[in-house]
């Protein structure tokens, strides 16, 4: 009995181990990062569905990459645009690329590295970009 409860109490404790470490908070990398693509894709299903206003063919392009200064003015022109209030699927959009705006000045400032700061770069569709290169 006393190695089986052993036994037990050893698988228990790994297996909380593994919860905790698989539970660790993300970092602001991380975070930034999976926002980015996040709001990205969600842009681009938004360009491309049939049921939302044909306002939203004159946003402002939103193809981010954090690793790019211009992404800061990007965001904010994004959410600054006065187009589109009435939809709604534009201003949640519009509240994640809030956040990741708030996320890259605030919390993130010091932890990220911008490797570029070419704005034309963000003008050209992701996809586009990697076949091209």
């Amino acid at each position: 009995k006393l190695t089986t409860r052993k036994m037990l109490l050893s698988l228990i404790a790994l297996l909380s181990a593994s919860l905790l470490a698989s539970a660790a908070p993300p970092t602001c990398y991380s975070r930034v990062l999976s926002l980015s693509k996040e709001i990205t894709e969600s842009f681009k299903e938004l360009q491309t569905s049939k049921d939302v206003d044909s306002c939203v063919a004159t946003l402002p392009r939103l193809y981010l990459d954090i690793h790019n200064y211009c992404v800061l003015a990007k965001l904010r022109d994004f959410v600054a645009y006065p187009r589109c209030d009435t939809v709604l699927e534009v201003n949640e959009l519009k509240e994640k690329a809030r956040s990741l705006y708030t996320i890259l000045i605030s919390y993130c400032r010091r932890d990220l590295v911008f490797l570029t700061d070419d704005c034309n770069a963000l003008e050209i569709p992701i996809e586009r970009s990697i076949t091209e290169s």
